[in-house]
């Protein structure tokens, strides 16, 4: 019997993000957007990201397309934003022109209001069991203080507000994999 590898990751908490990429077409640029979970931070120095795509999204053909993309990082309040973009393109397709964004400065990929966000270009990409992974240059980024995180955990979108939390300074060495 092949590993439960979903039955296991859904204990695993990750943070919800909206991708959004385009596609230039004849009758203008047509954006797309998607609930992702799969946001990683690569490097700070040079600062890369990463995300990752079913090798048949139609989302992944437009980014591979345009070369650009955005994420914006959900606040607690996104829920239904991001169960609307969590479906497949048809359903996604009405629900980007009703969310509230703009278009990034430096990609023209959309940015959600009241969102941390990042904007970021095609370093690299590839392919991976049934999966596309693309590495990304942040170009820009942007945050809005401090408001609660959605986060995604046990089939379900949940905030993570604890009073008792504790801040951990992560800058110094022996975090993220460093060498002491």
């Amino acid at each position: 019997m092949p590993p439960d590898l979903r039955g296991a990751m859904r204990t695993f908490a990750t943070g919800v993000c909206v991708a959004t990429t385009y596609r230039d077409t004849p009758g203008g640029r047509r954006h797309d957007a998607v609930t992702v979970n799969s946001l990683g931070s690569i490097s700070l120095d040079p600062p890369l990201v990463s995300l990752s795509f079913r090798r048949d999204s139609t989302f992944l053909g437009d980014l591979l397309a345009s070369g650009r993309w955005a994420v914006s990082i959900l606040p607690a309040g996104a829920r239904e934003i991001a169960r609307r973009l969590a479906g497949p393109p048809a359903a996604r397709a009405a629900h980007v022109a009703e969310i509230e964004a703009r278009p990034g400065e430096r990609t023209g990929a959309l940015v959600l209001a009241g969102a941390s966000w990042l904007e970021c270009g095609l370093q690299d990409r590839f392919d991976l069991g049934d999966h596309t992974l693309v590495i990304g240059d942040v170009l820009a980024t942007g945050h809005d203080g401090r408001p609660p995180a959605l986060v995604f955990v046990h089939g379900g979108y949940h905030t993570v507000a604890d009073p008792r939390a504790t801040t951990v300074d992560l800058s110094g060495p022996g975090h993220w994999g460093e060498a002491l």
